[in-house]
Parts: structure tokens; sequence; C-alpha cells
């Protein structure tokens, strides 16, 4: 069985304890990235439809909007089926204390019995919150694994602690 690095990451404007700058890979892309080449896993971007704005304040506004409603948002090019996949790594930046809504809409598309689900995200102070009982009451049927909070100011200097945590699984 094959593993997957399945990630919602935003480029663009982005905030760094304290300020914000503009940044033309994601914070979790990143990590993600290092995750699929320490384990050969395959990479799949989870992507809105509709992307969230390039601004910073007006993103986190779209996102707490959907956060508040439940929103699903459509995903662009979502697979037909995870058969394939026995481990998952599942990667998000953390929004309002959770995941942000278009992972949910990839959460829910598929049958997630008896897949092994490592969590990741990158935050500025949230860490992983309660991101790991939501996905694991999300995904019946899977065994969630303790996941990883990496700040995303600090990705650059990370891979060490994400070598460690994957060599913990």
């Amino acid at each position: 069985m094959k593993t997957l690095v399945a990630f919602y990451s935003r480029a663009d404007e982005n905030y760094f304890g304290g300020t914000y700058r503009y940044i033309s890979v994601g914070n979790t892309q990143r990590v993600a990235q290092v995750i699929a080449q320490e384990t050969g896993a395959d990479l799949f971007s989870i992507q809105q439809v509709q992307p969230y704005a390039a601004e910073y304040q007006t993103c986190v506004a779209q996102a707490r909007e959907d956060f508040y409603n439940k929103a699903r948002p459509a995903v662009k090019n979502l697979p037909e089926s995870l058969d394939d996949y026995e481990e998952i790594y599942l990667g998000y930046p953390n929004y309002c204390g959770d995941m942000p809504m278009a992972v949910y809409t990839f959460l829910e598309a598929f049958s997630w019995k008896g897949k092994t689900i490592h969590p990741f995200c990158t935050h500025e102070g949230s860490g992983l919150s309660d991101t790991e009982r939501s996905i694991q009451r999300t995904c019946s049927g899977a065994t969630v694994t303790k996941g990883l909070a990496v700040h995303g100011s600090h990705v650059d200097s990370a891979q060490h602690a994400i070598q460690t945590w994957i060599g913990g699984k």
C-alpha cells in the first residue's frame, strides 16, 4: 500500500510572529514536501475552487465566515478514491482553532476505515488545538496518530522535528 501526503496550504500574504509578508509557497506545503521526501509519499494539494483572498486580513475574515457557517467549500480535482493508500499524512494551517473547512470537504468525501492518519499543522501559536479529535470524529474507522504542530515562522528550521516525528510513527 502507498502513502499520501494530503495538505491544504496558502501562499500570498501570511502572518509571521507579528508581521505580514508575501510568500510564494505556503508553510504547510513546505512541511508536506519534507514529509513526502522523507517517506516517498505521493502529494495531493487540497485547493478550493474559489480560493480565499491573497490579502491576509481578508482571508482571515473569509475563513472565519466559512468556519461559523460550517461551510464545505468545493475542492479542485478531488480524487475518486483513496483505496490505494493505507497511510495519509494530513496537513493544514490552524484556522480559528480548527482545520480549514476545505479540509473537511476532503475528509468527508472518503471512507477512512482501516486507514492511518498522521495530522500535521502550521500555526503561529495555536498548535494543533483540537484538530486530532476533529479528524477522529470525521474519519470513522481511521486510526489518528499524535500530530505535529510547526510554527509557520519556523518552517525553515523544522526539518529535524519533522524527521523525528516521522520516525516515531
